[in-house]
Parts: structure tokens; C-alpha cells; sequence
């Protein structure tokens, strides 16, 4: 069985990353490899062999074989949550390694990869794992004379598609519910971010998972990923990413009418109140647009401040924007580090130039840090005088770049909120508690934060709605996308069937009863 260690101890050493499939690290079928460089320094650190669609179909088939002959379908619960615990504690004793490959790969702050991404992503798997030795069904008496009852099953092979931002974490969030289930998968993580990927499979073979359970393919979406989408033999997709990759793959996939979780844009309001605790909504502000680097789903990325307490608030949030810390990502006090890729970040330079262009004023931010010549730097950058129509407030930016928009009521916070394509999250700061509930109801988006900064519990459902996606991940939830939910009925009598055909025929020839042949 040939083993892949990832060991990067500086910026200058280059890594080989190759596919994990059936249990063994493997060179692509094309011998292509493409490079990882970090963000921080835009130099190489990783060469990453370049899956094409024969490696999906090995993989792919390595999965399916599995899947079909076991043992992992068939294993025990009990059995199988015990592996899953054994993952959980492997990547508890490589935390610090996968910690700095990922902030190597993604210039995640160490701060916030060391101290909650990796610890999460143990904290995934033996969640799922508590919670598959309690998945269970329904039963439905029928007046003593049948017994229904539901069983969940799996499903089969799933791809998973994950993005470049807190890769690790976002990784084991699929593939934790998924292999409690029953299932076997082939994981295509983010071209941009394929490194601390690769220590999964030593982890799992550490851990006693059978070969073939999880593969591994890394390579580009226009092929590896479009190839998992439409291979026959792939049962589920759940794909995390933008949401035009999003409705390429629904339409690559219907086909072979394979069920899907998509977790998509997002662009989600902030609505301070004036009865609010404004320094906690300050604090909530700031950390939901600039922690990890501003690269994140749920970003508050607009800002609705009730006219009221406008001046005020933005003075403040403009003063602490500048005093976040922006540097090398393994410094520990560093708060925000580089943006993943120089094409993110000329992506993300060039919505601040927009904004400029519609309009809003650059109150912070919005150019390189001094002193940061090399690197995918961005300062902390807010836009004020924005409203809600202009393409910096309707259109993810994905970075550290926030949207300040005053509103005069509540009915209008709403309004404003609602008026946007995405509707993935949302948060509420007040301290009225009727006001709190009526807002939420009232907000299009699959998650609501009331006086809280996305604090994520892991038995509750996440989803998006509009433009955001499709499906719920977390708790049972997961199950009931990573299984089949199959109803048996029971006879607990004879009950009375009707008896077609029982008569002898008498009279004439029917239909078909004579020949001349």
C-alpha cells in the first residue's frame, strides 16, 4: 500500500500531492501535474497531479466495488462510528501539521486554522459518528392489521465537491455524514487549495478505513469535477462553490438524475437596530466580513445600519477596520492574511474600483497594506454611501470588503435585505425580542443569526434559498440526503386481496383466444 506524507517545513519546499484512490496515493492516468503556490508569497509549494476522467472512473469504480461487496455498507453501526472516532483522533494528533498546510495553501491566519478549523473538522466526525448509532425510522400501525415502518439506507457512491476557503474543515463536513451512513465517495477538492486534502487518506488508512471507501482526485472543475458530476455511477453530488458552477452542475448531472446538496452564494445582510448592544454588533460586524481573510460563505458582506445611529456606528466600524492587523499568515497576531490566488484578488480590487466608479466612498481600506509588496494583500476596505442597487451591494466579492447601507425602518431593513439574488444567511442585532422573531420570519435566507455572529451548531439544518442553493446539510438533516428512507409493510393478518382471474371463463373466445394460424 503506498503511503504520501505532506510535510512542508518552509515556503520554498515543493511537495508531490497525488490522487488517493483505493486506498493507495497514484499518479494521474495523463502523468499531468499542476502547481499550488502560497498566497503569501505566490511562489510554488506543491506539484498536484492533474485528475482527468479515467481517474474519476478509477476511482469512481474503486468506490462502487466497495460499496456493492462491503464491508463498509455492511458493516455494524457501532463498528462504523468506531472508525469514524479513530479519523477524529488522527486528525487531532496531526492538528499543528494540517494547520500549516493549510494556511500555507490558503493563507488562513495559523490563529484560525490551529485553533478552529482543524479542531472542527475532528469535532465533524465524531459528531456524525454519535449521530449515526441513533439514525433511525417511523413506524405506522394500520388498525392491528399492517405494520409500515421506514428504514434509512445508503445511497451509494457520492462526489463531493468542495471549495478553496477552510478547505479541511468544509472537506470533513461532507465526508463525515456521508461514510456514517454507509456510503463511499470520491472527494475533488479546490484546485487552489488541494494540499491539506491529501493528508486525509494517510489519516484514513491510520484509522483502519477499508480501501476504496474514499478516494481522493484532485484536478480542474471544467474536468475532474464535470467528469465526477456526470459519471453514471456517482449517486449523490454535494458541491460547495459559486453558484453558477452550481447550475453547470445540475445541468451536467440530470442525466443520470443524481440527488444534490448545493451550498452556493452567498451575499448576506447585517440589520443593527438602534435598541441594540452596539458594541457586540460592532464586534459581530467586524469579524463576519474580515475573519478568514473575508473568504467566507456567510459573510455579512452588507451592512444595514438604521439611519438613527449611522454617523456614529460607521465612525467606529471605519476606525477598527484600519486597526485590523493584515500580515503573514503564520504570525500569530496576524487577523487577516493574504486573499488564496493573484486572480481572486484582482477580482476582489476590482469590485472596490467599481464601487468607486458607482459612487461610494472607500472609508477604509481598499488598496495594498504598506510594507506588503509581495503577496495576495488587500487592507480591510469598507464602502459607505452605497445603496443597495449598485453592483458592489448586489454581487459577491468574496474578500475582506464590507457594504454600508442606512435604512429609516424596519419594513425597509427588510425590504433591502431581501432585494438581492442570494439568500444564504442572515443576521439580526436588536434588542426588542418581538421585533427579533417578526425580522427573521420576515427574511429570505436559510439561516438567521439573532444577536449572535455565526456560531454554528452542528445538529442544525444550513442551506440556502434563491441563488444560494439547494438542500440542508448538519444533523439528521445530512442523513436524509446520505441515505434512501425505504417503507416496508407488514401483513399482521390476512387481509382480504382481491381475486382477478379466480372465474373459469365461459361463453365465447376473447380477444386473442382463437387462430386461424
Amino acid at each position: 500500500m503506498a503511503t504520501q506524507t505532506v510535510k512542508i517545513a518552509s515556503s520554498t519546499e515543493v511537495a508531490e500531492v497525488k490522487h488517493f484512490i483505493d486506498g493507495q496515493y497514484v499518479d494521474g492516468a495523463q502523468g499531468s501535474y499542476f502547481v499550488t503556490n502560497n498566497p503569501a508569497t505566490n511562489e510554488p509549494v506543491g506539484e498536484v497531479a492533474e485528475g482527468h476522467a479515467a481517474d474519476i472512473d478509477r476511482a469512481v469504480q474503486a468506490a462502487r466495488r466497495t460499496f456493492v461487496e462491503g464491508p463498509w455498507r455492511t458493516m455494524k453501526t457501532k463498528e462504523r462510528a468506531e472508525v469514524l472516532r479513530r479519523i477524529a483522533d488522527g486528525i487531532d494528533a496531526h492538528t499543528e501539521e494540517i494547520a500549516r498546510l493549510e494556511t500555507l495553501d490558503t493563507g488562513l491566519p495559523i490563529s484560525q486554522t490551529l485553533k478552529a478549523q482543524i479542531p472542527r473538522s475532528a469535532d465533524n466526525f465524531r459528531f456524525f459518528a454519535e449521530m449515526s448509532t441513533h439514525m433511525d425510522g417511523e413506524t405506522y400501525p394500520v388498525d392491528g392489521e399492517f405494520l409500515n415502518y421506514t428504514i434509512r439506507q445508503p445511497v451509494g457512491v457520492a462526489g463531493l465537491i468542495t471549495p478553496w476557503n477552510t478547505p479541511f474543515m468544509l472537506e470533513t463536513w461532507k465526508i463525515a455524514p456521508c461514510l456514517a451512513a454507509g456510503n463511499t465517495c470520491v472527494l475533488k477538492p479546490a484546485e487552489w487549495s488541494p494540499l491539506s486534502a491529501s493528508k486525509l487518506g494517510e489519516i484514513f488508512m491510520e484509522a483502519g478505513v477499508p480501501d476504496g471507501v474514499f478516494n481522493v482526485v484532485n484536478g480542474f472543475g471544467e474536468t475532474a469535477g464535470a467528469a465526477l458530476v456526470a459519471h453514471p455511477e456517482v449517486n449523490l453530488i454535494s458541491f460547495t462553490g459559486e453558484t453558477t458552477t452550481g447550475q453547470e452542475i445540475m445541468r451536467n448531472g440530470a442525466a443520470t438524475l443524481k440527488r444534490y446538496s448545493l451550498e452556493l452564494g452567498g451575499k448576506s445582510p447585517m440589520l443593527v437596530f438602534p435598541d441594540a448592544d452596539l458594541d457586540r454588533a460592532l464586534d459581530a460586524a467586524v469579524f463576519g466580513i474580515f475573519s478568514l481573510n473575508g473568504e467566507r460563505c456567510t459573510a455579512s458582506s452588507r451592512l444595514f445600519v438604521q439611519q438613527d445611529i449611522h454617523d456614529e456606528f460607521v465612525a467606529r466600524l471605519t476606525e477598527r477596520a484600519r486597526n485590523v492587523r493584515v500580515g503573514e499568515p503564520f504570525e500569530d497576531d496576524t487577523e487577516v492574511g493574504p486573499l488564496i490566488h493573484p486572480d481572486h484578488l484582482e477580482r476582489v480590487m476590482s469590485y472596490v474600483e467599481i464601487g468607486r466608479q458607482e459612487g461610494a466612498t472607500v472609508a477604509a481600506g481598499g488598496g495594498r497594506p504598506p510594507g506588503l509588496e509581495a503577496g495576495n494583500y488587500l487592507e480591510p476596505t469598507v464602502l459607505t454611501n452605497v445603496s443597495n442597487s449598485m453592483r458592489v451591494a448586489q454581487e459577491e466579492i468574496f474578500g475582506p470588503v464590507l457594504c454600508v447601507i442606512p435604512f429609516e425602518t424596519e419594513e425597509e431593513a427588510v425590504q433591502l435585505a431581501n432585494d438581492v439574488r442570494y439568500g444564504l444567511a442572515a443576521y439580526i442585532w436588536t434588542g426588542n425580542v418581538a421585533r427579533a422573531h417578526r425580522v427573521a420570519r420576515a427574511l429570505e435566507s436559510g439561516k438567521v443569526w439573532v444577536n449572535s455572529q455565526n456560531v454554528r451548531e452542528l445538529r442544525a439544518p444550513f442551506g440556502g434559498v434563491k441563488d444560494s442553493g439547494t438542500g440542508r446539510e448538519g444533523g439528521h438533516y445530512s442523513f436524509e440526503f446520505y441515505t434512501e428512507l425505504k417503507n416496508v409493510c407488514v401483513a399482521m393478518g390476512e387481509h382480504r386481496i382481491p381475486r382477478l382471474g379466480a372465474k373459469p371463463r365461459t361463453g365465447g373466445a376473447g380477444p386473442g383466444a382463437g387462430s386461424d394460424a
